[in-house]
This record gives C-alpha cells, structure tokens and sequence, in this order.
C-alpha cells in the first residue's frame, strides 16, 4: 500500500440522466429515467430525483413506471454519451498516463505516475481541480474518491456521491472500513452478503474479526483470503492503463416472445451483422462465435464454435451462428438473443472466408471485397422511428427533443441546452418538415483546459519538493 492518497477514482453522478437534464432545461430538476421503454426494458439510470423515489439502475422498466408515474422515460442516446466520456477521459489521461477506464462515466487515475501528486495536499487540489474542469468542459458533475489503493479509492467515489470528493488517509482505513455493512467491499453480493449474515457476520469489522481461516471455510480458498485481506484494507492491485477487451457481442430482448423459427433465424442474422460491425470498429477479429438465447420461461442456454482462426468476416460469423441455432429448441418462444465473438486478435486470418460453407466456399476475387450485407435503404418520413428524449429539427421551429409518440403522432419539445425550458408541439409522424438530428454540445465553447495545461499535470498544484544535492 502506498503512503499517500495518489489514487483516484471517478465515479459521474448518474450520468446519463445527468446528460439528459443538461441537455434539456425542462428536465432539470425533476425525475429523468432512462433505459428501454418497452415492456421488458430495465433501467439504465435514474437521476437522483427518480432514486429518491425508489428507481434504479437495473430495475424492470415496468416496476419504475409504478414507483415514478410522472418521471420523463427516455431512450438512451449512446453515441452522445460515449462522445462526453471522450472528454473526460481526455481530463484524466491530461492528470496521468495511467488511467484505467471501468465503463463510460468511471475511471481509476495513478496520479503518482502522472507526477500530479505524492501527499494529501496535492491529492486532493488535483481532485478538486478534475471535478472543477469537468464541470467546466462538459457542464456535468463527477464524485471523487481518493486513497492509497484502488479499493479505498472506491469506496471513498461511493462516499462522495454526488458532486463531492472524500481523501481517505493512509493509517485510517481500517477505522473507516470497520462499521461499513460487509457489501462495501468489492465481490459481496447478495448471495455472500446473506452467507456472512446467517454467519452472524454484517460488518467489514467482523469479517477481519471472524479471521482467514473461518472465511476460507465459510467461502472456499480464494473468496475467503480475497475478502479477507479487503477487510484489513489490503489492495496492492496497481492502475492498468490498458484493460483487455475479451469479447464483443450484441444481444436485443423482444417486447413480445418470438415463436416463428424463421423469425427467430432472421434476428440471430442481423445481430451477427451487428457483431461483426462493432467488432470492425474495434480494429478486432475472433475466433469464438457465441450465440445465447432466453427461452419464455427464462431459462437461457449458451452454445459457441470456435473456428481455425480469427475472422470479422461477417459471412463467416452469420453462418457458425446460424448452425449455433440449430441445436438449440425455441419451442415456446423466445423473449431475448444476442451473438457474440469472443477469442479476439488484431488480425484476420483471409483464408476463413471459406470456412462460413465448412471450408468449401467460394474463394473471394482479388481486389474484391467478401459479400457483406446490403447497406439499408435511408427510411422514408412514414418508416421513421422517433425514440422519446432524441434530437429533432423542424424546419419552422428549429431544435428540439422527442417528448413520446404513437398513434400516427409525435410530441417534440423545442428547446437547447442553453435555452429556457421550451414549448411542445404535436406533428404527424410523417411531417417533412420533422427529421431526426444530431445532439448539440451541452457547453457552448467549453475553454480548451489540455492545451491550458499541457499533457499532464495541475498547475494550481505546490511544486513537488526537490530532494537536496549533494
């Protein structure tokens, strides 16, 4: 452990929803839930006003829609959300080139390594510069935790929330961590939470006081050393700045059960495609296509074929997932499919682009690129979809956001990020004047704070002491 809080951890304070207030003035303040709106969506986030009322992450949509009646439902608009995580995570690489990304709105920093800082004091003008910064480029707020390990660092974000920043000192972890309830710690989840409860054990004080060997044997070898040293504050773990991606998959739960076979083929197809597009974005191949399917009853099965070598044919991918399929029974429906490559390399090996027939395909000309499938046709403004809380423009009434739709209408209201919460109008769905448009910035010119200072590092930060020479 180190003997200073040069570990950072930070956590964005619902940050979807907290994108979605931002971007729209009518939604401040109030209860913002995004996630899948159908009847078997789940919630991706809740704003705080919508937690106070008992909605988060993870929740069946439809028991959110009991809890929060008059909350703001919305679709998800990944492409803006993964486009502000770039600026923040720009913020952190700025602090250190060890940053270690846990999704799109968390991240470690080893501010250490950064030269950023090496006592509290330094610590923590880093943190509270970061949060400043951010708020600064992205309009949003972060939680800041820091600590000697990862772990604290954590733990310490969690404390923090929202919009704050918690030091946890080196020498005062064990008294902090000694009350906290033993799902604190990292791994505890429900079914080893209740385990250590029928133990008589509810603490992160009682696990260090129950001892290793009663762990290991409540929790088998590795749980029960692991949770122990956790319990004594113990995490050598170190910042990785490169997180290995271990596979790459796409999956689509179904509003209503699929009970068509061919149906059922035609999804697994266009999620294959879908796969093997992300897969290319990622620079990546595989060799390992997975195919899962969530029966009616919801038992899901798992079925994969590794091939000979890495591919992002998509050709290839298609076919092993179809022949995936076959040995699965949909009889009785299916509510949810996805498609995965897992195996991967940065590089593909050509001559698979027979194997999609079993190794007796056709070979593919050269100069010529394998048969993909067709680009689709742009939608007519009858065919459009308007996802409720997604970007619109009129041609008379200019930007605005879908507030919900059906019945041949759409409800839009028309306001920015920087506008009073604006006025709602109804059109038809297939209005030319209505299309759908791209989200505007949530600040208008943010100040360019990584050329402001440099690649790394704090200018309000004390200079680091010299050692003295000789």
């Amino acid at each position: 452990m180190r003997s200073a809080p040069t570990i950072l951890h930070l956590d964005m304070d619902a940050f979807y929803a907290s994108v979605e207030q931002a971007s729209k003035p009518s939604l401040r303040g109030k209860a913002v839930i995004v996630g899948g709106l159908g009847p078997r969506g789940v919630v991706a986030t809740a704003s705080y006003e919508a937690r106070v009322l008992g909605v988060h992450s993870a929740m069946p949509m439809s028991q959110a829609r009991r809890l929060a009646p008059n909350a703001a439902y919305l679709v998800p608009r990944f492409a803006l959300y993964r486009s502000i995580s770039d600026q923040v995570m720009a913020l952190l690489r700025a602090l250190s080139p060890l940053v270690e990304p846990l999704s799109l709105d968390e991240a470690f920093v080893d501010l250490e390594a950064g030269g950023t800082a090496w006592d509290e004091r330094s610590a923590r003008l880093a943190g509270t510069k970061l949060r400043a910064d951010i708020r600064a480029v992205t309009g949003l707020t972060g939680s800041v935790g820091l600590a000697a390990s990862k772990m604290l660092a954590k733990i310490a974000s969690e404390e923090a929330k929202p919009d704050g920043l918690v030091v946890i000192e080196p020498g005062t972890e064990r008294a902090m961590l000694e009350p906290m309830p033993v799902r604190t710690l990292p791994g505890v989840g429900p079914a080893t939470g209740d385990h250590l409860r029928r133990a008589g054990i509810h603490t992160v004080g009682e696990i260090a006081e129950a001892g290793e060997d009663e762990l290991v044997r409540l929790l088998g070898k590795a749980h029960g050393h692991a949770l122990y040293a956790m319990a004594l504050a113990r995490d050598d773990r170190p910042v990785v700045a490169e997180r290995e991606t271990k596979s790459v998959s796409v999956e689509d739960t179904y509003d209503v059960d699929i009970h068509d076979r061919v149906r059922v083929g035609l999804e697994v197809q266009r999620l294959a495609d879908r796969c093997v597009r992300r897969l290319r974005g990622a620079g990546l191949s595989g060799r390992t296509i997975v195919l899962k399917v969530r029966r009616y009853d919801f038992s899901t099965l798992t079925r994969s074929e590794t091939l000979r070598g890495p591919t992002d044919d998509p050709a290839v991918v298609r076919e092993a997932a179809a022949r995936l399929l076959d040995s699965v029974d949909t009889t009785g429906g299916v509510r949810l499919l996805g498609v995965g490559v897992s195996g991967l390399a940065d590089y593909t090996q050509e001559d698979l682009f027979a194997q999609a027939a079993g190794g007796a395909g056709e070979e593919t000309p050269e100069g010529e690129e394998p048969e993909t499938a067709p680009e689709p046709r742009p939608e007519t403004p009858a065919e459009r979809r308007w996802p409720a809380g997604h970007d619109v423009r009129h041609a008379e009434h200019g930007h605005g956001w879908v507030q919900g739709s059906g019945l041949g209408r759409v409800t839009v209201r028309f306001e920015t990020p920087g506008s009073a919460p604006g006025r709602v109008k109804t059109f038809r769905v297939d209005d030319p004047a209505l299309e759908p448009a791209a989200p505007l910035p949530l600040v208008d010119d943010p100040p360019d704070l990584l050329e402001a200072t440099g690649t790394r590092g704090t200018p309000d930060a004390p200079s680091r002491p010299r050692p003295l020479e000789a």
